[in-house]
């Protein structure tokens, strides 16, 4: 940060666009993260802010992307961003020429061309048009969120997207020149049992991704599918039955060529998402596009939310969030985002977090007598039978 005196702003009068100005003043992000928050349907799993089409104010949101991008830009010390992600919503609900601006104006914040640009997909949008528009600005992978093949497991999530559109839009990605792709699936859905997930994984893998995400359903509070559950409309599925799903997929993809880098994300040699691990390896990222968060110079931050308000604005988005971690908070959560990747921490960062506090200390002590950490070399790691458990360690640690 250039100033490293900033005195992190209050709310109480609302958004702070001098707040916004300050935090991204010198920084030096590796990664871009991008917002467009336009979806044909809001999932009822799903807590990221989305507007539901919206289609008269795309072209206003195109135009006011292409300026706080410019203001980005001036803001920040781009010298260092190596890779960039689109997400929502549903990036390609945009029209073509208005993803190609969009796709463009991100390109060209770096000093040096990207060595990975992702746009998120959802299949039922990747006509010919988009994935050529996708190409023609700049992406070069594409992450598709497929969450399950079987049409009744779609439907207990509310997506709605025909399973068959899957292969049909990375056949359109692949003749369009874009090579690299990432397939998401959600395991743990209510209703599924191990044949169905078997199914889910054939699928997934005749389609040769480069890159797969495999998430177990979380019952995201606020949400329609949480709100369900409280009502008890619907039920979690048996934890049993998601631990041998989990171990199954592990299996399986270890089999077909994947290495798994972290706890649901498997890629081929050297298909590992670059964006992803910037995250894991707290790293900075600059945000763009209304609700996106980013992450600078110690500080976190949150563009402002409201689609119509933020449309009204001009250069960097106003802030409606802002926190700087105290060095123990921090130090914690770099443990907990180390400790997702199979690598895990190094001995440095684990003797600090150790060091800490007399609890992590304990704790760290007590998952490594029960086999839930271990030392692999010089790396302090979640066991491979404990990482159904995950959530627990990390919790307990941080």
């Amino acid at each position: 940060m250039a100033d490293s005196g900033f005195e992190l702003p209050q709310y109480d009068d609302g958004p702070s666009i001098e707040a916004s100005a300050r935090v991204l003043e010198g920084s030096r992000p590796d990664t871009v993260y991008a917002h467009v928050p336009f979806c044909r349907h809001k999932c009822h799993y799903c807590d990221f802010y989305s507007i539901v089409d919206h289609r008269d104010r795309i072209g206003a949101f195109v135009d006011r992307f292409e300026s706080e991008v410019t203001a980005v830009r001036a803001a920040i010390d781009p010298g260092g961003i190596r890779s960039a992600f689109v997400g929502g919503g549903t990036p390609t609900m945009l029209p073509p020429d208005g993803l190609r601006r969009v796709l463009l104006a991100i390109g060209s914040i770096p000093t040096s061309p990207l060595e990975e640009f992702t746009v998120e997909a959802n299949p039922e949008t990747v006509t010919e048009e988009i994935a050529e528009a996708l190409v023609s600005g700049g992406a070069d992978r594409v992450s598709i969120g497929c969450q399950s093949f079987q049409p009744a497991l779609l439907e207990t999530l509310e997506r709605h997207h025909d399973p068959a559109s899957v292969a049909r839009s990375v056949g359109r990605l692949r003749a369009a020149g874009i090579r690299r792709i990432n397939l998401d699936l959600i395991f743990g859905i209510p209703g599924a049992t191990m044949a169905d997930w078997e199914r889910d994984l054939d699928a997934v893998l005749a389609l040769e991704p480069q890159h797969l995400s495999c998430y177990g359903l979380v019952f995201e509070p606020g949400t329609p599918l949480a709100e369900k559950q409280r009502l008890g409309r619907i039920e979690a599925i048996d934890d049993a039955i998601e631990s041998a799903m989990y171990d199954r997929t592990r299996a399986r993809l270890e089999a077909a060529g994947y290495e798994q880098y972290e706890i649901s994300t498997w890629a081929l040699p050297g298909e590992r998402c670059l964006h992803n691990l910037a995250y894991w390896d707290a790293g900075q990222w600059v945000a763009i596009g209304p609700a996106a968060a980013g992450n600078l110079g110690g500080i976190r931050y949150r563009n402002l939310p409201r689609l119509d308000d933020w449309l009204e604005g001009r250069g960097v988005s106003p802030v409606v969030a802002v926190d700087r971690p105290d060095a123990a908070t921090e130090l914690g959560e770099r443990a907990m985002l180390g400790l997702r990747l199979r690598r895990g921490l190094d001995r440095a960062v684990a003797t600090a977090l150790a060091a800490s506090t007399s609890a992590r200390q304990s704790a760290i002590e007590r998952h490594l007598d029960a086999g839930g950490l271990e030392w692999r070399g010089d790396r302090l790691r979640i066991t491979d039978g404990a990482l159904m458990l995950a959530d627990d360690i990390l919790s307990d640690l941080v």
